[in-house]
């Protein structure tokens, strides 16, 4: 067995006190009163977006997709991807549904989020989490104009994802 094996549960649970919450109360939209961390993780990576037609007929940049790295004190221990997903290298892994959004900071950055477990696979740290937090985001917003249906960009961001369980 490789030590990576036996390291990664050990640097999840150091994660939970890992990225700091907003050190100011959430906004309502996206608070989760009642709720514990199981784990707080940073992500870095990117939005990707696709050009098509809106419903005026007019071309414009889509959202399709999130493609991050996420990281408890340095180190990798998953991946974010469409789903949106959220997989460990424990092997847990859980989707999301958006219920809840506040604004980013500043007009570049993505929304903060409230997302509700809508499925998990596997067995590991985000088997009990029922709400994650998309908070502290920046960059991840893609603006004007687009030429080309099907054309694909990306526009860099970073965030921090805060699992939490109930009770």
């Amino acid at each position: 067995m490789s030590i990576v094996k036996f390291a990664v549960p050990y640097l999840l649970l150091a994660a939970v006190a890992g990225p700091a919450a907003a050190a100011e109360p959430l906004p309502d939209a996206i608070a989760a009163p009642g709720e514990s961390v199981v784990l707080s993780v940073h992500a870095e990576g990117a939005q990707v977006y696709e050009c098509k037609a809106g419903t005026d007929g007019k071309l414009a940049w889509a959202f399709r997709e999130p493609v991050a790295t996420l990281l408890a004190e340095g180190k990798t221990v998953g991946r974010h991807y469409a789903g949106p997903n959220w997989e460990l290298a424990d092997g847990g892994a859980v989707a999301g549904k958006a219920i809840g959004n506040a604004p980013g900071a500043t007009a570049a950055d993505i929304p903060w989020l409230k997302l509700e477990v809508s499925s998990r696979r596997g067995n590991g740290v985000l088997t009990p989490v029922t709400t994650v937090q998309r908070i502290n985001t920046h960059g991840g917003k893609l603006d004007g104009a687009c030429d080309k249906a099907g054309e694909f960009k990306s526009a860099p961001y970073a965030a921090d994802y805060i699992f939490l369980k109930k009770g």
